[in-house]
């Protein structure tokens, strides 16, 4: 099928290892007039240079398709006489995804964004989905919390979790982790351990994967309700029956500012404004404001964030190195998050990390310079995790405060004590979620 031919037209794919490969397997993958000729990166490193492989890109593709990096644009679009662009990737501010198109029109290509419709798979279950419309929300303890609540009801729990795949696409294909073991057999990334392992410690079997279609029906024989656990502030691969959107106090004019964001808080049955314990009245009646002006008839929840150190006592005048999650800290925008939080109400001395970076880490102060005195937690590839683990041991603290729900000490091999700091999801005021979320599950068992 040649590129340019006038049967057949030629897509280029937008993505960042995720919603990317999603679009193409339920849009693309058997559409004999459509030719996609690559997939762009962004976000995620090492993905460019790679290919999507003949086992999943399907018969029209026996070669695979190549992922090169997005700054690529124009030169694809002349190679290969481009006719669309499709945007897929989340959390990035509107006028972000606008550039693209602009540049994406300027060489001659139409420019696209998939919607649920023709993207979301359907599911023999309920669905509860949890998503947020910033990355860094409180939403992964809010999903956990919810697998507690709906286990406590008597119901097995399937937790989809929006897809990572940075490693061998192929193998990734389906996944299924039900017990430590599996995450360390799969040879998950820090970034996938982020968010399988409060999952599995908390009893829940977490599938993900390349293909959704099959990672879902997976999910479906195992259990009797589904929770999408989504990431960054993506909309659900699978039609949710109850839509949990969360929004943080702290960042309440970032509502309506970011992609899909916005579109995730209009899709709302329920809103969640998190972090209430953290901030001002003020910031929460403009979030209340917002909400209501998008969705006002969507019952709105407060929720509290409370964070706690598994050893204050150790990190009381000490110089901290703290550590924060990754996405949260970097693309996510935050300058910091729990762990640094929890290290200064501790009377914790929090030492910039800078000074012991490796260059790795130190071509990532430089790409977001709004990181204050904290660590992102990275660990992508056995590179970036050796780099991580020397930036650490080269620091000039006492201790490290971790607010990475992963098992540091599982995972590096570290010169100085780890204190973990935990954040979980707590009720506050009417209405509680608790009982938003019975009369839900009231209503499906009588249907």
């Amino acid at each position: 099928m040649p590129a340019g031919s006038t049967n057949i037209k030629s897509v280029v794919i937008l993505g960042a290892a995720g919603r990317d490969f999603h679009n193409f397997n339920v849009v693309f993958r058997d559409d004999a007039t459509i030719r996609v000729v690559a997939f762009t990166a962004a976000q995620i490193p090492g993905i460019a240079g790679r290919h999507y492989p003949p086992l999943l890109a399907g018969p029209l593709y026996p070669d695979g398709i190549p992922i090169v990096d997005e700054s690529n644009i124009e030169q694809l679009c002349r190679r290969y006489a481009v006719d669309q662009v499709v945007f897929a990737y989340s959390d990035v501010p509107h006028q972000h995804v606008m550039h693209l198109a602009s540049r994406a029109l300027a060489a001659g290509a139409d420019f696209a964004l998939l919607g649920p419709n023709r993207t979301m798979l359907q599911s023999s279950l309920p669905v509860i989905a949890v998503t947020a419309v910033r990355t860094g929300c409180g939403k992964s303890a809010i999903a956990r919390w919810l697998g507690q609540h709906l286990h406590d009801r008597g119901l097995r729990v399937a937790v989809l979790r929006h897809p990572m795949p940075y490693r061998d696409l192929a193998s990734e294909r389906v996944q299924r982790f039900a017990a430590m073991a599996d995450i360390d057999a799969a040879n998950c990334t820090v970034e996938e351990r982020e968010e399988y392992e409060p999952h599995v410690a908390a009893g829940n079997v977490v599938f993900a994967g390349v293909d959704y279609t099959a990672t879902l029906r997976a999910a479906e024989a195992d259990a009797d309700i589904i929770v999408w656990d989504g990431g960054n502030n993506d909309f659900p691969f699978v039609r949710p029956s109850l839509s949990i959107v969360v929004i943080d106090a702290l960042r309440p004019s970032q509502i309506d500012t970011h992609h899909p964001g916005e579109t995730v808080a209009r899709m709302a049955d329920i809103f969640v404004i998190n972090k209430v314990d953290a901030a001002s009245a003020a910031d929460i009646n403009v979030a209340e404001r917002k909400l209501r002006e998008i969705m006002p008839a969507a019952p709105i929840v407060h929720a509290a964030s409370p964070i706690s150190l598994d050893d204050a006592a150790a990190v009381k005048g000490q110089r901290a190195l703290v550590i924060d999650d990754g996405p949260t800290i970097t693309h996510g925008g935050m300058p910091h998050g729990a762990a640094f939080v929890a290290a200064v109400a501790a009377g914790a001395i929090v030492i910039d990390p800078r000074p012991a970076a490796a260059p790795m880490f130190e071509r990532l102060f430089e790409a977001y310079p709004h990181i204050g005195n904290v660590l992102p937690a990275m660990g992508y590839n056995p590179e970036q995790l050796g780099a991580f683990e020397a930036t650490i041991n080269a620091a000039d603290a006492d201790v490290v405060v971790t607010g990475t729900p992963v098992d540091l000490g599982r995972l590096l091999r570290l010169n100085k004590p780890i204190v973990r700091a935990r954040y979980v999801f707590a009720e506050t005021g009417e209405p509680r979620l608790s009982a938003l979320v019975d009369v839900f599950l009231d209503t499906v068992r009588e249907t």
